[in-house]
């Protein structure tokens, strides 16, 4: 129950950084007074009448036309601060050093090289416990 509770939380203050960081633009095509088109970032299409107005009517009578267009912008958050912590060169190949040992210590076993694994063992001409007399008791 934990777990779902922590996941929508997080789900939910994700989309609300989204939405407060993104600017909105709400663009409305308007004719005779009605919405005709509705358009979420991106101009809306107009609705055809002034196109039939410029081949009906004279250049001089189309100041009083039927069309508007109005458009609604939110902006967005412009001042995040981005980084708060500037690291030099030594402390990030520091950092990447001790993630790379600390990673390393949990490989198992079975997945460790072995480095004489490709060479003979060497020759025995002696036995060396004997030759030096020393004998585990």
């Amino acid at each position: 129950m934990k777990g779902v509770f922590r996941n929508i939380a997080s789900v939910f203050l994700a989309v609300m950084v989204l939405l407060s960081t993104v600017s909105w633009t709400v663009e409305k095509h308007l004719c005779m007074g009605r919405v005709m088109d509705i358009a979420l970032f991106s101009g809306s299409s107009g609705c055809g009448m002034e196109e039939a107005m410029i081949v009906f009517m004279d250049d001089d009578q189309m100041d009083g036309h039927c069309c508007a267009d109005e458009t609604f912008t939110v902006n967005g958050q412009d001042d995040l601060k981005l980084s708060t912590y500037d690291l030099d060169l030594e402390h990030q190949i520091f950092l990447v050093a001790f993630a790379k040992s600390f990673i390393d210590l949990y490989v198992p076993l079975e997945e460790l090289p072995i480095p004489s694994e490709g060479y003979p063992p060497p020759l025995i001409t002696h036995d060396i416990h004997i030759l030096d007399q020393v004998f585990l008791i």
